[in-house]
């Protein structure tokens, strides 16, 4: 039985020995402080498709075929890729609306960010292959 004991302590030993400890290079122990803050390029139509995708668009809205609503290519095709537009199709993302596309009511949003719904705006006005002008 002690022997046993021994193993299982020696196999725990050993895998917290070698797991756990990340080797760094110079380039991690050490970045001297700076006065510019980090400058990160961003993307809104990339991360108007990360919002559209991780949303619950896609249970009414296919990128390119109708489902309950009309498909996100269809309302790019309907609309111009402008600033008014953006804004108008966000504003339809967070409140809601009904009779563009028939009857049945588009389902509203007020929890979403009024920045986050222009920006999946942007993502579903550029699906036509429109540049916002």
């Amino acid at each position: 039985m002690k022997i046993k004991n021994l193993i299982i302590i020696s196999a725990l030993a050993i895998s917290f020995a070698c797991g756990g400890k990340k080797e760094t290079t110079k380039q991690e122990e050490f970045t001297p402080p700076t006065s510019e803050p980090a400058v990160v390029a961003q993307d809104p139509i990339a991360e108007g498709a990360a919002l559209v995708k991780g949303s619950d668009c896609k249970t009414c809205h296919h990128a390119t075929n109708k489902i309950i609503g009309p498909s996100h290519t269809d309302v790019a095709k309907k609309y111009d890729f402008t600033a008014a537009n953006v804004k108008l199709i966000a504003d339809k993302i967070k409140n809601g609306g009904q009779g563009v596309w028939g009857q049945i009511p588009m389902t509203p949003h007020p929890d979403i960010t009024q920045a986050d719904a222009e920006k999946m705006a942007r993502y579903v006005l550029s699906l036509d292959g429109e540049t916002e002008h």
